[in-house]
């Protein structure tokens, strides 16, 4: 007998971990993606003043509504506030450069 010596049939209970636990990702990800969605539901109670506070807008919470089941709204939203205050800063920094000069 050999060091390399392996067996030709794969090992039976060996894939079921790995299906468990990607069916498990699944089932938390589709958890995750309900919660999400119900705190959207909270967001459209904020006046547009709170809304722009946080940097969106009532548009962007349609938006994040309809994106499909299996996407996170929250991360959409996310990026669109991040999106919407770097540009902000932007265009505040090229109006201070212009005053100075």
């Amino acid at each position: 007998m050999t060091t390399l010596d392996r067996t030709a049939f794969p090992m039976t209970g060996s894939t079921r971990p790995a299906f468990v636990a990607r069916v498990m990702t699944a089932l938390a990800a589709a958890w995750k993606s309900m919660k999400n969605r119900r705190e959207i539901y909270q967001l459209g109670q904020l006046t547009e003043a709170e809304l722009h506070d946080i940097g969106l807008t009532r548009a962007d919470l349609h938006v994040a509504w309809r994106l499909p089941m299996t996407s996170d709204p929250t991360e959409h939203l996310g990026t669109l506030a991040e999106a919407r205050a770097y540009s902000d800063l932007r265009h505040a920094a090229e109006r201070a450069a212009r005053q100075v000069c």
